[in-house]
This record gives structure tokens, sequence and C-alpha cells, in this order.
């Protein structure tokens, strides 16, 4: 049974593992930040989510962005400093460089899949090949020369 709150409700789920991630991946968010980024994600997890796949879509899909950014933070924060990175700053950034990359290719693809997924199930069906029919031919006598 289908209720009209739960798309709803796992755009609010959504917007929580969104703030999760946030707070996971830069070690150093507050937790006003962490909020303000679970509101205006659920914000717009609401407002796209037309389905409970929608919403999760969109979500994957944050995460992948996230997961893209969490290295390129990394490396700024770095470089603030103003010198020359130590040996355990370069292995943080390394570490942000590589799990970054894998997570963030994972969860775009993930979010890609359910995607394709949505725009197939919206897709009118096609019926398969060899079950149209065929037009008769009309029989028209040839003149003869």
């Amino acid at each position: 049974m289908k209720t009209w709150w739960t798309p709803q409700l796992h755009a609010v789920l959504g917007g929580i593992v969104v703030a999760i991630g946030i707070f996971v991946m830069w070690e150093q968010a507050a937790t006003t930040w962490a909020l303000l980024v679970a509101v205006a994600s659920t914000a717009f997890l609401w407002w796209q989510g037309r389905s409970i796949a929608a919403v999760w879509a969109w979500t994957t899909m944050g995460l992948g962005i996230e997961s893209m950014t969490w290295p390129i933070v990394t490396m700024i924060r770095m470089r603030m400093g103003g010198s020359q990175p130590t040996e355990e700053q370069m292995e943080t950034i390394l570490n942000a460089v590589l799990f970054g990359l894998f997570t963030s290719v994972f969860w775009i693809t993930f979010a890609f899949g359910l995607f394709k997924r949505i725009r197939e199930q919206n897709a009118p069906p096609v019926p398969p090949p060899g079950t149209e029919p065929v037009p008769a031919r009309s029989k028209k006598k040839r003149a003869r020369r």
C-alpha cells in the first residue's frame, strides 16, 4: 500500500544520509554546517523526489559529488597552511584522493543506474520484434503490355 508521505519520508532520510556523509568525510565540519546541508538536501529531495527511486537516485548523486569534492577541499586546507605539506599531510591528501575517487565513481555510477531504471520505467512499453502486424499487400492486377 502506497501512501502520500512515503517519498517525503525518504527525502528526509536521504537528507540525513547526505548530512552524515558531510560529517564523516569532512571530519572538521561543524554540526551547524551538517544541519544546514541536511535541511537543504532534504528540501531539494522533497522538491525533486516524485518517487522513492528518484529520491535515492538524487541522494546517491549528492554523495558522489560530495565524495568528489572531498580531495579538493583537503588539498585546499593543506595549502592554506602556507608552507610545504609535511609527510603526514601528504598521506592525508593521498588517502583523500584515492578514497574520494573510488567513492565518487561508485556513488555516481550507482545514481546513473537508478536514473536509467527510472527512465525505463517511465518509458512506454515497446512491443517485442515480430509482433507488429505486417501490412497486407494490395493485390493489384498488372496491366499486360
